[in-house]
């Protein structure tokens, strides 16, 4: 990646490093957060979308374990519940 210039507050950086602020994180996030907002609503659900399966499938073999347990035991409040 090649070195790119930025001017920023000197007083407001050295503030953010003091304080151990990975400005270039900050940076590139508040970038890709400002270009989801330019792409539009769609765009941010369609994002959202993308995330959220992209989670289940990284978490599909421990959700499939909890329902197997759920099916296997029930959920620990059944003899609390009243209806």
């Amino acid at each position: 990646m090649g070195k790119t210039e930025l001017k920023i507050d000197a007083d407001l950086l050295a503030q953010a490093e003091a304080a151990g602020v990975l400005t270039e994180r900050v940076v590139e996030r508040a970038l890709r957060e400002a270009l989801l907002a330019a792409s539009g609503p769609a765009a941010t659900a369609a994002a959202a979308d993308a995330r959220a399966a992209k989670w289940a499938e990284e978490n599909a073999e421990a959700i499939a374990d909890y329902n197997r347990r759920i099916r296997e035991r029930g959920v620990f409040s059944t003899g609390l519940r009243t209806w």
